[in-house]
């Protein structure tokens, strides 16, 4: 058996580009890999019916193929694609937990939590408020928590901890709207912003706190927190073991250990299949397979596929970071294009056809989410878009296509190569636009090259956030992620005054508005910046009697989010 699991790590190795980024480019023989994977292979070979005592020792060494696996244990191992690796490891100033794909960082605490219904409830907060002027916000904090080095936690933990997350340059979260943090006693926390900034809860409800007196470079290696599980052991390119923190100040995990293995998709189906992982990561392409003792669970998320619509007519060129960036596009500048794309998109049928099923139609970035905007949503209406493309002056051309002037409507659609999904999803919007006279020519590239398309051709993105602040980095002039380049003053004075408002709960309308407030907005009726299609299920392979806790709506990224709760999840 433990040849099998290896077997399987090496092929994932072999075919996977981030492993070949990590630790096994150095891996020359299998017998050398074989004795890094050793604490993995131990780690696997729990077999899940086993009870506690077993699995903290590893004393009993019954193949995890039974079938049986009827017993209780405190330990589950979960299969996640290569990329969940956090590159520097399991420190928040390099992203862990509040980088791109947020997750709950597990290790530390955080001032606040989401909810379920995306509320906000303490963990070391015990209170907090905002100015009137939305420039100062005030934490009261828990006074019996310990870092797993014995130390107390302080308001000087937090403040180090955020006003070092803003100074880093490897920091994946922006906190340049933090003026300065002041802590006028141990339980008291007071951030000054340099402008309000409504969406800040959202954010530091991910952000997880170091602590100050023993925070080094080393750090994201061999981390100190005061969260749920403490770091047991990083196998780096292998595999991640957390156990329960027995010093943790709320309710004990319900499941003691944890225990994640990082390969390739066809390789977490394979580890499944002979029953190596207890949950395994997989995609519509292989939800049909059917596995003996495990089903499908599916988890909905807001982890939206849409392609963004260049709106500017051909410019020459951007800099972007000093890099020049080709800028504007001749036929989706035209914003007859736009709403007719919008309108001629099947989404049903795209969930259907390509996902599998698992899957939601999606209108925006926010679907599900309480600032997503209903006008968003709109029926697919085939001869609605041909006529808005004829009022435009468009017109059959010989072969179908549609032509204007010296103009003939075909475009260039690129997708990430390595994503099969997205190919897929290219491939029947393509099939679908067809029918209004659009040719979608559908490109894969890799990374590096789909950014130097980003702000003249429409890209097949993966976007979703569990924070409005997703809205204003796609849609406001200034966002870090309006590739449509779209510019707007009234979408931005929208945008300004959601992030400016006292209380979250006013500002949900506000977003709303920014997509549109009955005559202007990027909604599909207005300036139609993108074509938003599906919201992608994060599907696992799930052990039949692993109870799995209800999840939260999942933002981009497949990956750690899973475990947001994973302190609570049970054996049958």
């Amino acid at each position: 058996m433990s040849a099998e699991i290896l077997n399987i790590i090496e092929k994932s190795a072999s075919r996977d580009l981030q492993f070949s980024r990590r630790a096994f480019a150095g891996l020359a023989t299998v017998g050398a890999m074989g004795a890094l994977l050793s604490p993995m292979l131990s780690a696997c070979t729990q077999p899940t019916g086993t009870n506690d005592s077993n699995a903290d020792n590893g004393t009993n060494q019954t193949n995890a193929n039974d079938s049986a696996n009827t017993g209780k244990t405190s330990q589950v191992t979960i299969a996640m694609g290569a990329s969940s690796e956090p590159e520097a490891g399991f420190d928040p100033f390099f992203g862990w937990g509040c980088g791109e794909h947020g997750h709950e960082p597990l290790i530390q605490s955080t001032l606040v939590t989401t909810t379920l219904n995306m509320g906000f409830a303490n963990d070391l907060a015990t209170s907090y408020s905002c100015s009137e002027d939305g420039l100062t916000w005030t934490f009261k904090i828990r006074d019996d928590v310990k870092f797993s080095n014995g130390i107390t936690l302080t308001a000087k933990d937090i403040a180090f901890t955020l006003e070092g997350i803003r100074d880093s340059k490897g920091s994946q979260t922006d906190l340049s709207m933090i003026k300065n943090v002041d802590t006028p006693d141990e339980q008291t926390v007071i951030i000054n912003l340099e402008k309000p900034y409504n969406a800040l809860l959202y954010t530091l409800a991910l952000i997880g706190i170091v602590p100050a007196q023993t925070y080094d470079s080393n750090y994201g290696e061999k981390p100190i927190g005061s969260g749920r599980y403490l770091l047991e052991q990083w196998d780096r390119g292998q595999q991640v073991i957390l156990v329960a923190n027995p010093d943790y100040y709320g309710e004990a995990p319900k499941m003691q250990r944890v225990v994640v293995v990082f390969m390739a998709e066809d390789a977490s189906l394979a580890a499944a299949r002979s029953g190596q992982v207890d949950l395994a990561y997989t995609s519509a392409t292989f939800s049909s397979q059917q596995l003996n003792g495990y089903s499908i669970l599916a988890c909905q998320s807001v982890d939206s596929r849409g392609i963004s619509l260049p709106t500017q007519e051909p410019k020459g060129s951007k800099d972007v970071d000093g890099v020049l960036y080709p800028l504007g596009n001749a036929i989706t500048s035209d914003i007859a294009i736009r709403r007719a794309l919008n309108m001629a998109t099947n989404r049903d049928l795209m969930v259907e056809n390509v996902l599998n099923g698992y899957g939601t139609p999606a209108f925006s970035v926010s679907d599900g989410m309480p600032w997503a905007s209903k006008e968003m949503i709109l029926k697919t209406d085939i001869q609605a878009a041909k006529q808005v493309l004829s009022d435009a002056g468009w017109v059959l051309g010989s072969d179908g296509i549609l032509v204007k002037d010296t103009l003939r409507a075909q475009i260039d659609l690129y997708y990430p190569a390595n994503d099969t999904v997205r190919q897929a999803l290219a491939s029947e919007f393509s099939n679908q636009i067809k029918e209004i006279g659009i040719q979608i020519n559908v490109h894969g590239l890799s990374w590096d090259e789909l950014y130097a398309h980003s702000l003249s051709d429409p890209i097949l993105w993966g976007w979703g956030s569990n924070s409005p602040a997703e809205l204003y980095s796609l849609y406001h002039s200034e966002g870090s992620a309006n590739f449509p380049s779209y510019y707007n003053d009234v979408i931005d004075e929208h945008l300004d005054a959601a992030l400016s408002t006292n209380k979250i709960e006013d500002s949900y309308a506000i977003w709303q508005s920014a997509e549109w407030d009955g005559s202007v907005g990027v909604a599909p009726q207005g300036a139609a910046t993108w074509v938003w299609f599906a919201n992608i299920d994060h599907l696992y392979f799930k052990r039949d009697n692993l109870i799995v806790a209800k999840q939260k709506l999942h933002p981009h990224g497949h990956g750690w989010s899973v475990v947001n709760n994973v302190d609570q999840w049970t054996w049958q």
